[in-house]
């Protein structure tokens, strides 16, 4: 039912910025937790970041704690990931995700419903 689109990736150099963004189709979009997950060539795909569906709790991997943002505007159905200071082994492709469970953990790729297609991020040095 729901459906999601990335946008945002490219190419851009080491220590640089970019910004994805995550358009939402359906009737409750409000109500799911939305993450972002990457996935590089011949690794698993693993959490980046995620938030409620109320934008009140947050959460973030090691890595990209103090670069990286998430953001959630639920009147224009859209999750943002601002990245920040960019480097190398943030290259992979970034699927937004998004879940309507509640209380479940957001940091497991297995708990959510509905996955975008992803968008590529490559960062060059």
């Amino acid at each position: 039912q729901v459906q999601l689109v990335e946008s945002g990736g490219g190419l851009v150099q080491a220590g640089g910025s970019l910004r994805l963004s995550c358009a939402a189709s359906g009737r409750t979009f409000s109500r799911y937790a939305m993450g972002w997950f990457r996935q590089a060539p011949g690794k698993e795909r693993e959490f980046v970041s995620a938030i409620t569906w109320s934008g009140s709790n947050t959460y973030y991997a090691d890595f990209v704690k103090g670069r990286f943002t998430i953001s959630r505007d639920n009147a224009k159905n859209t999750v943002s990931l601002q990245m920040n200071n960019l480097n190398l082994e943030d290259t992979a492709v970034y699927y937004c995700a998004g879940t309507a469970s509640s209380g479940v953990p957001l940091r497991s790729r297995y708990v959510y419903d509905y996955w975008g297609q992803g968008t590529q991020v490559t960062v060059s040095s």
